[in-house]
């Protein structure tokens, strides 16, 4: 998959460097650059595009102003020499936020999780478009952005996954995988996780009735689809998740209850 970009800076220099790195991910085809947010309102009147890498701080119209112009319809990596903008990110759904000077390694991450998202949005069928406004709002959206179904569908999970809102069933879903701001939701039947937005804390807590066991500090697995636990980690078919000294009691005592020898 390949994905249309728009490189967006008033500083000339900064915009040729992020040009420079763009140039460098294979997965990414830059189709313009721009100093102020309207030239970037021009440019996507002619070519709609996947995604824009913005300043914040620019004449005129600001790239937190920008972004929120866009409704989601494109998405967003900031890039900026400061970072109290953070959290106001969010709100505008932006993929990720960067702190100038970005080492091309988080550069790379953050594309990265721009190309997961695309790939999650485009395998995911029977999604709700435009409904990630309405998933935001509420004490679940604040804990992470998901909940659980209600009485009548207990067993599904609710998730925002870029602009839309994604039904998953509980018994699909192998593992875990925790990063700094999302979580990466392994799936038995799709190879390709669905990424969310969303604290570990908060998703342990909707899956512990389940089966679900945190085993790492950055991961969570379903034990009804362990099939072998090792000294170090438990095996899911062909993955191999790290179990820490922290949680091995846990996941040992929970064995035990289950052991018939």
């Amino acid at each position: 998959m390949m994905l249309k970009c728009i490189a967006v800076d008033d500083e000339q220099l900064a915009l040729d460097l992020l040009v420079d790195n763009v140039s460098q991910v294979p997965f990414l085809q830059l189709v313009g650059t721009a100093r102020n947010a309207m030239e970037v309102l021009r440019l996507l009147q002619e070519t709609p595009v996947d995604l824009v890498f913005l300043d914040i701080q620019m004449p005129g119209l600001s790239g937190m102003q920008l972004a929120a112009s866009l409704k989601g319809k494109t998405g967003v990596i900031f890039l900026t020499a400061y970072d109290h903008y953070a959290l106001e990110s969010y709100n505008v759904h932006a993929i990720d936020y960067l702190v100038k000077p970005v080492p091309f390694d988080r550069f790379l991450e953050a594309c990265m999780k721009a190309l997961d998202l695309f790939k999650t949005r485009a395998a995911t069928p029977g999604t709700i478009a435009g409904a990630a406004g309405t998933a935001g709002s509420g004490a679940g959206a604040g804990a992470g952005g998901g909940s659980m179904g209600g009485a009548d569908d207990p067993r599904y999970l609710f998730v925002n996954v870029e602009y839309n809102i994604v039904k998953i069933a509980v018994d699909d879903v192998l593992m875990i995988e925790g990063y700094k701001d999302y979580v990466k939701i392994h799936l038995h039947s799709t190879k390709r996780p669905v990424i969310t937005r969303m604290s570990m804390k908060h998703l342990e807590e909707k899956l512990a009735p389940f089966d679900f066991l945190r085993v790492h500090k950055s991961y969570i697995v379903s034990l009804q689809r362990v099939e072998s636990i090792h000294k170090s980690f438990v095996k899911i078919g062909e993955l191999e998740i790290p179990v820490s000294e922290h949680y091995k009691e846990m996941l040992m005592d929970r064995v035990n209850r289950n052991n018939i020898l």
